[in-house]
């Protein structure tokens, strides 16, 4: 993906950013949310305010035990939810942390709403959280995130890196 593809669509994204709804995917291949993900999670997020929300159900494929999600899986949902609030920021960036508590089995083939924030902003560091209530409205994750904006052009060097297979990439966080 060049750098001018990353802008594009960064614009079409920050165009629809003025009202609540749907918003769209992080890129076709994402694996939180990306349409052509054969193996995603295919998440829709929608604006609400201040806050991003994601119904999900996770699948048997998701289990780490039976009738429990893995807590990757549910820690892959969390960190894509959270990644939409960079929409709202308006800023590229990256996962530097993030910190999930478990607080309840997390049960496949069950609704949960994710509904995630922006709890402050410091330079390039931005702090989110979110939190993970089934159809009961039972807390059973919350999440605390630390992402860093990053230049468009860390996306279109990851993926000339990345054709290059993987060769001279350098490190987000030194």
């Amino acid at each position: 993906m060049s750098e001018a593809e990353v802008r594009g669509h960064l614009r079409s994204v920050v165009g629809r950013l003025g009202a609540d709804g749907a918003l769209p995917p992080h890129y076709p291949t994402c694996l939180g949310c990306g349409p052509d993900a054969v193996q995603g999670f295919h998440l829709q997020v929608r604006r609400e305010g201040d806050e991003v929300v994601a119904d999900h159900v996770f699948e048997v494929r998701h289990s780490g035990a039976p009738g429990i999600a893995h807590g990757g899986a549910v820690a892959t949902v969390v960190d894509d939810v959270l990644g939409f609030l960079l929409y709202l920021v308006q800023v590229a960036g990256v996962t530097r942390m993030l910190q999930v508590d478990y607080l309840q089995p997390v049960r496949t083939g069950e609704r949960y709403e994710v509904r995630a924030r922006v709890e402050e902003r410091d330079g390039r560091k931005v702090w989110v959280s979110c939190s993970g209530r089934d159809s009961d409205g039972v807390e059973a994750f919350r999440a605390r995130a630390l992402f860093l904006a990053v230049p468009l052009e860390h996306f279109s060097k990851a993926a000339t890196v990345a054709a290059r297979g993987g060769e001279g990439q350098d490190p987000v966080a030194p």
